[in-house]
């Protein structure tokens, strides 16, 4: 069974913060829903997926009565089940990433500052086979494997009930490379075109703006819609990414993420600088 790690270890700390709120043992809580106390062990644990029978039945005992924040973690046990294409690509792409793809299809927004590269959301094939080729750390899969998973991923920009994308670009990544004007020149033309839609909004940052928290580098912030409180933000590593998914931590990025949009150039002015830069390209 397909499941983000991270969905599954917010789950299993959801569901002890509930049983010890309610000062039941975790012996108690299994003999009472049926299923070994191994078994809880591995839920609360993030070792297994839960079955939504069994997260209703420990919800119960437990007492939990908001209808909003049970809805949430159903939600999320579901979601354990779907079988995603990810799956033929599960030997090409390591633990972060395929969490990184998983919640992104779940997510209703998604919220990315990017200081050296064009978004991969965002990327041509031809853009992503030059950064991927030159970037990957592993000799797991082959660049075009990962180049087929990337250009998958942006199928989240035009499904029906699109995610909402929120993009900030350092006026760097939109400058790099010149000396390929076939790679960049189709890639800005991928962006303005990207930009008419109505989920998508681009920022540029420009090269002269004030000290900001973007300068720490590259994150994402995806929104979900159960709970304001599951949202959760991807910090890209060179070997791997990490996870903040502790809510007060969240909500830092948020505001964070609040101030690189209000340093960075407006929407239209945007357009008018990606614009102006693929005039330069021939």
């Amino acid at each position: 069974m397909a499941v983000s790690t991270v969905r599954r270890r917010r789950l299993g700390e959801e569901l002890r913060r509930l049983r010890e709120q309610a000062m039941i043992a975790a012996d108690t809580a299994a003999d009472a829903t049926g299923m070994s106390l191994a078994k809880l062990n591995r839920i609360e644990n993030a070792r297994t997926a839960a079955k939504i029978e069994d997260v209703n039945k420990l919800l119960d005992h437990y007492g939990c009565d908001d209808e909003d924040f049970r809805a949430s973690l159903i939600a999320i046990t579901k979601d354990g089940s779907k079988r995603g294409w990810w799956l033929s690509y599960r030997d090409v792409i390591n633990v972060s990433a395929t969490d990184l793809i998983m919640l992104e299809t779940e997510a209703s927004t998604f919220k990315t500052y990017e200081p050296a590269f064009i978004p991969g959301l965002f990327q041509t094939a031809e853009y992503a086979r030059l950064v991927i080729d030159r970037l990957r750390t592993t000799k797991t899969g082959t660049v075009d494997d990962l180049v087929q998973v990337r250009m998958a991923r942006q199928s989240i920009l035009t499904r029906p009930n699109p995610v909402e994308v929120w993009a900030v670009i350092h006026e760097a990544a939109l400058r790099a490379i010149a000396n390929r004007p076939d790679i960049m020149g189709p890639q800005l033309d991928k962006l303005l075109t990207l930009s008419r839609l109505a989920n998508v909004n681009i920022q540029v940052m420009p090269a002269g703006a004030a000290i900001h928290p973007g300068m720490s580098g590259a994150l994402a912030l995806l929104g979900f819609p159960q709970r304001k409180d599951l949202d959760v933000v991807f910090v890209e590593g060179m070997l791997a990414g990490f996870w903040i998914e502790d809510p007060a931590d969240v909500e830092l990025y948020r505001a964070k993420f609040q101030e690189i949009t209000a340093e960075a150039l407006s929407v239209d002015s945007s357009l008018e600088f990606i614009t102006a830069q693929r005039e330069l390209i021939k």
